[in-house]
């Protein structure tokens, strides 16, 4: 797939249909995107597991932060990844060891790396990166209302 630009159908359909995330990078600190993006996830119903192995055990918006992917007791529909490229190859190995293995994998601006985004692929994972997902949830929302207003 080309990581250049992606479909709006494809992001609504990862966002629409994910409804627990996994946020790997997550942290303490409330001026870290990776803190507030938890929050707007949480507040628009997303279940949220927040994954940092420097501080497992503490707890992020009421969540204990985790320390792996593989520590996070249910399945999980999409890993929202807040770590530097040269890391989201090792995300990429985690997920593909999970089962099951999660839809998507979505890494945030300034996240890319296309050899371990064609792993993830080759494996049947949808995936985006450098984008923010908080941009893209208009997406979602726009789908649900236009829905609605069908009625």
């Amino acid at each position: 797939m080309n990581h250049d630009s992606y479909e709006d159908a494809y992001l609504r359909n990862i966002l629409a249909s994910s409804h627990t995330v996994a946020l790997v990078g997550a942290s303490l600190r409330d001026d870290r995107p990776s803190h507030w993006v938890m929050g707007f996830l949480l507040g628009k119903g997303y279940r949220v597991f927040p994954v940092n192995p420097l501080i497992a055990g503490h707890e992020i918006h009421g969540r204990k932060v985790l320390p792996s992917l593989a520590a996070i007791p249910v399945a999980i529909d999409l890993v929202d990844v807040f770590r530097s490229s040269d890391a989201f190859g090792a995300v990429v190995d985690e997920v593909l060891a999970l089962q099951p293995r999660p839809r998507a994998i979505w890494g945030q601006l300034g996240v890319r790396d296309d050899k371990a985004a064609a792993r993830a692929e080759k494996a049947g994972i949808d995936v985006v990166m450098n984008r923010a997902l908080v941009a893209e949830y208009p997406l979602v929302y726009e789908a649900q209302h236009r829905a609605v207003a069908s009625l």
